[in-house]
């Protein structure tokens, strides 16, 4: 994952920077040292590393526009970083950018339970967003894994989506408005506590833009009543193939869980030991959760039970209380944590249509056995978001590379089959080069040209997305 060399001019003004800086930060929220840069030099794409040359800790709007104002007019490059949780490299910093880290601004501003709206700062975790209304028996309904550490900046950023989403929808369906900041220091306001905003759709162009066109730093969040009730049954296959069809003819039948979740052996036995969870020993797993009444629930899962059944299942549990419930739900929302007890791995977000899952899953462990390292697949069945996890030995040479070949060849795959590269991930460094893959050249200039609009000059945060002869032209121009 090749990136850009570091301006030395840019280095060489970075004492002017500092002292420019400390006009508007405390010195607690400006860090330079190296020893201190250091903790900033890569997100949870752990294969990739650079220190930044500063990090800031702004701790409001205004602190946000001063420091893109003053690192505009230096032409500094500047790295916008939620909780570090990106699996992309979407906050992979260059040795002469400056990372701006939203984590002290995690205030709820406003809450308004009339017309179910939250209004938080973007540092702001996201199982913290329904912490804070789930008195009044409410919640925010995406969630991802890794919901306890990661931040709502980086859910708009990448799209984030979850367990959940199949029914909620990802981050963009559930995001209402947004205070941004542009690259000069300019904030503006896109959308509100409204359902729908008139004239262009700026918000549908800001979420899922990656930290390109601008730092988003409050966020108004839709939030929703708490079921009365939900329920998950667990479903054991001797076959990854005939799990993929049994989520694909849930779909066709007009059922519409709030979940389906798969995991291969590799995946079930890791997240077993680690969790303990019972789950059975097969080669697939599904958990398919429904809610609603206990009326609706019975019936749902009765109609789904039948279905599954057609399949010849090994396993067929219905959970039986909310202790079962939980146990179930700690052992798939574990699986990223489980699976690094094995080994070192690569976690990729490629999306299929459902239709298509037998035959991916069925090449993906073609691949592997031609490639010689496991995949260990977790993903949301349901709409087809799926995360294979490589494992390979970062200390054995060549590994890497081996492993990150088996990606790309996992992801065009994805694309071949009528998906795209990213469900919720984003493109990040990860997946930069395979743009081109998905897009042709007059689709990539489009969305370039969005770019210039927002960030003429191309500092916000470099050498991603893009394959990176395109940016590094756009920068230059």
């Amino acid at each position: 994952m090749e990136m850009p060399a570091p301006d030395p001019k840019i280095l060489e003004r970075k004492p002017q920077l500092l002292a420019r800086l400390r006009t508007v930060l405390p010195d607690d929220a400006l860090i330079h040292d190296i020893s201190e840069t250091r903790a900033y030099e890569c997100d949870a794409l752990t294969a990739y590393r650079c220190p930044p040359m500063v990090a800031v800790l702004p701790a409001s709007t205004q602190e946000v526009s001063d420091v893109l104002r003053i690192c505009h007019e230096e032409g500094v490059p500047v790295v916008p970083r939620g909780s570090g949780t990106s699996l992309a490299g979407g906050a992979l910093p260059t040795e002469d950018s400056v990372i701006l880290g939203v984590a002290r601004m995690n205030d709820v501003l406003e809450t308004d339970y009339d017309n179910r709206i939250i209004r938080v700062q973007s540092g702001r975790t996201n199982l913290s967003v329904s912490g804070a209304v789930e008195e009044r028996g409410f919640f925010y309904a995406p969630d991802p894994s890794s919901q306890l550490a990661c931040a709502i900046a980086g859910n708009i950023a990448m799209n984030s989506g979850g367990a959940h989403c199949l029914k909620y929808g990802v981050t963009t369906n559930n995001l209402l408005g947004v205070t941004m900041v542009m690259m000069d220091g300019t904030v503006v306001e896109i959308g509100g506590a409204h359902l729908d905003a008139g004239g262009l759709d700026l918000l549908g162009v800001i979420c899922g833009s990656e930290g390109q066109l601008g730092v988003v730093t409050e966020a108004t969040l839709r939030i929703l009543h708490k079921p009365e009730g939900a329920r998950p049954v667990l479903i054991g296959f001797d076959d990854n193939a005939v799990a993929g069809q049994c989520v694909s003819d849930i779909i066709k039948s007009g059922i519409l869980p709030v979940a389906i979740e798969f995991m291969d052996r590799l995946c079930i036995q890791a997240c077993e030991n680690f969790a303990h969870a019972g789950y059975p020993d097969c080669e697939a797993l599904l958990i398919v959760e429904v809610e609603g009444s206990q009326a609706e629930i019975d019936h749902q899962l009765a109609k789904i039970i039948e279905i599954a059944r057609r399949h010849n299942p090994v396993e067929l549990r219905e959970s039986g209380s909310a202790e079962e419930s939980a146990k179930i739900w700690l052992g798939r929302k574990s699986a990223f944590g489980a699976m690094g007890q094995l080994n070192d791995y690569m976690c990729l977000d490629g999306t299929i249509p459902v239709s298509e899952l037998p035959m991916v899953l069925r090449r993906i462990g073609e691949m592997s056995k031609e490639y010689g390292l496991p995949v260990g697949n977790v993903f949301h069945a349901g709409d087809g978001n799926m995360h294979p996890l490589i494992l390979f030995d970062a200390n054995k040479q060549g590994d890497l590379e081996k492993c990150e070949a088996f990606g790309a060849d996992i992801l065009r795959l994805c694309v071949d089959a009528g998906g795209c590269l990213t469900g919720e991930h984003g493109v990040g460094i990860e997946k930069r080069d395979l743009m081109l893959h998905q897009y042709n050249s007059e689709d990539l200039e489009t969305q370039m040209a969005v770019k210039d609009v927002f960030d003429p000059q191309w500092l916000l945060n470099p050498a991603k997305v893009f394959p990176l002869g395109s940016s590094a032209q756009r920068r230059s121009a």
